[in-house]
């Protein structure tokens, strides 16, 4: 299988910093790759190396065989790069911004404006592409953002946190896309904090923390192999906060709640069962679901990185301008 990106013993550091250190991992031609860690783990460090916005301290990557530092033209021309920040003119059209971004990847004259349309029309964008981009929703942008880094038609999309801020149905609209690129053959290589997300598009993916890869595999691997507990799921027909009541019951390690539900981190499930339903009968309440869960991404990784995700999610919001 042919190998898209390639890192090997890859080190970024700052005055004060070891942001990146020695990390090494492939991407495949073709495979939906994700790369998850908290914020200041070295996700955003890593992709800025491999798109040429940063030199590494030492170490290497190339894309499809061509090194990042010694070919940096040859590199940047197979890839696209959706940053987690706006990167358009607000003052120019859709189109304008399109033809510019082409004009900018070397795309031929007479090709850019078919090129423009048809990308903006894959977007759904086409009927706004006279409307200036500063008239544009976020989710819109986003769009747009995306079709600009596929101008000029990159074997690999790079996208960093592409549905962070979003509204539900814009996010949706944005991970369509992205899978009907990566279903027409794009590589596609993801950052992301929302774990769902990377659970359910990546073939395989990496967690980094504090600099370093912890683990890589596909999700459920890495799921499987996190598995020292189990979990069981219940919920009552009152919803006021009784996590430490719970924890209290015999074999349960850990209590999360999540929602209207509680997530009791047990041995053996059979142990537990019978409690949970002499507590339900103690404190007069009536057991309106009860499962065992399989491990989640989640699970995964709060055990590898001691980070609980919602904490992960916070962070990124709060600490947005001093990203890893």
């Amino acid at each position: 299988m042919e190998i898209a990106v390639k890192v090997q013993d890859l080190t970024k550091r700052y005055p004060n910093v070891l942001a990146v250190a020695h990390i090494d991992f492939e991407v495949h031609r073709g495979e939906f790759f994700g790369f998850l860690g908290p914020n200041g783990a070295g996700k955003t460090t890593t992709i800025n190396i491999l798109t040429g916005v940063t030199r590494a301290t030492s170490g290497e990557a190339s894309i499809l065989g061509h090194n990042v530092a010694t070919e940096p033209v040859k590199a940047k021309e197979h890839i696209g790069v959706v940053p987690d920040t706006p990167n358009l003119y607000n003052e120019m059209t859709a189109s304008a911004n399109m033809v510019f971004c082409a004009k900018l990847h070397g795309v031929p004259k007479e090709k850019r404006k078919k090129r423009a349309n048809e990308l903006l029309e894959l977007v759904g964008l086409h009927d706004r592409r006279n409307d200036r981009v500063g008239t544009f929703s976020r989710g819109m942008k986003k769009r747009l953002m995306v079709a600009a880094a596929f101008v000029h038609e990159p074997e690999i999309l790079f996208l960093d946190e592409p549905t962070t801020g979003l509204d539900v149905q814009s996010a949706r609209e944005i991970r369509s896309l992205i899978r009907e690129l990566n279903r027409q053959g794009t590589t596609v290589f993801l950052t992301t904090h929302y774990l769902e997300e990377a659970d359910v598009f990546c073939r395989r993916l990496a967690i980094i923390a504090k600099g370093k890869i912890i683990t890589e595999g596909t999700p459920e691997k890495l799921k499987l192999s996190t598995q020292v507990e189990q979990v069981i799921e219940v919920s009552f027909d009152h919803t006021e906060d009784m996590a430490d009541k719970l924890k209290q019951l015999s074999h349960v390690k850990d209590v999360i709640t999540a929602g209207d539900k509680f997530r009791l981190h047990v041995d053996d499930p059979s142990e537990t069962l019978p409690s949970i339903f002499d507590f339900a009968k103690s404190n007069h309440l009536k057991i309106v679901s009860i499962n065992t869960l399989k491990p989640t991404l989640e699970d995964a990784f709060v055990k590898l990185t001691g980070l609980r995700a919602e904490t992960m999610a916070v962070e990124k919001e709060q600490m947005k301008p001093n990203r890893g």
